[in-house]
């Protein structure tokens, strides 16, 4: 048994998961979400519920978190009263597994140091499945000696985890990767619909792609769940939105145009006017259909 507690909080689509396979590998785990009941699979296996996340501040050594938004990171952190910061005990480690901004990463590595604890910006891909099967990658920004504390429990639930350099730097490398699904997912769904009004079998279109040049991760997950009609999200669309807008303003603010990515978020911004914001970002062959629809 671990000697130390690790603090969790936000139990969504993937936190739930993560902290699964967390307590599962026998540390002692308190957890904390807006909605309790989306916490009671793990309060039924022995985890402890806290009332906030100063509550949970003040019981645990490792606290992670994985939220929406990035103004939910920064009240679940920064708040002076309920926050992180407010019960933050000497030499704890906060990892924040959300995907935010590389400022607000920054900001919270200041806030927690004044305090005398350490910070990570540490946010995963791999999305549901990866969640589940505790095969997630994750990319951080931090240094050596919080990450190096942090990775056993990291090791619960990712198999590819790097230290990619001084705080921030996890959240322009998840930028990085969000970038390259956002083009790719395109891709996947314009591939599939050109496979379908050619009058070829997608399954058999995926089976063969899948194995060349066009393997991907969204093509061999995401595409059998488009052919099926499943939308339900992995990852939410409106997520999808936040991520895509962040790498947007950050690539303003280095000079950089990136026309793939401002097609895809138009795209997606498209696909939640529909009404499907809530669905998984392989709904986006549902805009694709629409935008194709013949007279």
């Amino acid at each position: 048994m671990s000697t130390f507690r690790v603090g969790w909080i936000g139990c969504g689509v993937m936190g739930l998961q993560m902290a699964g396979h967390v307590l599962r590998s026998g540390f002692p785990l308190s957890v904390y979400s807006k909605t309790r009941s989306k916490c009671e699979p793990l309060l039924s296996q022995g985890a402890q519920w806290e009332d906030s996340p100063v509550q949970v501040a003040r019981t645990c050594d490792i606290i992670c978190m994985i939220v929406g938004y990035p103004s939910d990171v920064e009240s679940v952190v920064l708040d002076p009263e309920s926050g992180v910061i407010a019960g933050l005990r000497p030499n704890a480690v906060v990892v924040d597994l959300t995907t935010s901004t590389p400022a607000l990463a920054k900001k919270i590595y200041e806030e927690v140091s004044s305090r005398g604890g350490q910070a990570l910006d540490a946010p995963v891909s791999g999305g549901d499945i990866g969640a589940r099967n505790g095969t997630l990658s994750i990319m951080i920004g931090g240094h050596e000696e919080a990450y190096e504390r942090a990775i056993p429990v990291l090791k619960c639930f990712g198999k590819n985890i790097r230290l990619m350099g001084p705080p921030g730097s996890g959240q322009h490398t998840k930028m990085s990767n969000q970038i390259v699904i956002a083009s790719g997912m395109v891709g996947v769904v314009e591939g599939l619909l050109y496979a379908e009004r050619a009058g070829l079998e997608p399954s058999e279109v995926i089976a063969v792609i899948e194995k060349g040049a066009a393997a991907s991760f969204s093509l061999s997950s995401y595409g059998p769940r488009i052919l099926r009609g499943d939308y339900e999200p992995g990852f939410f669309v409106d997520h999808f939105i936040k991520d895509m807008g962040i790498a947007l303003k950050e690539a303003e603010h280095m000079g950089l145009k990136l026309p793939g990515l401002s097609l895809a978020y138009d795209l997606y911004n498209q696909l939640k006017e529909m009404g499907f914001g809530k669905k998984g970002t392989q709904a986006l062959m549902l805009a694709l259909k629409k935008m194709n629809q013949r007279e």
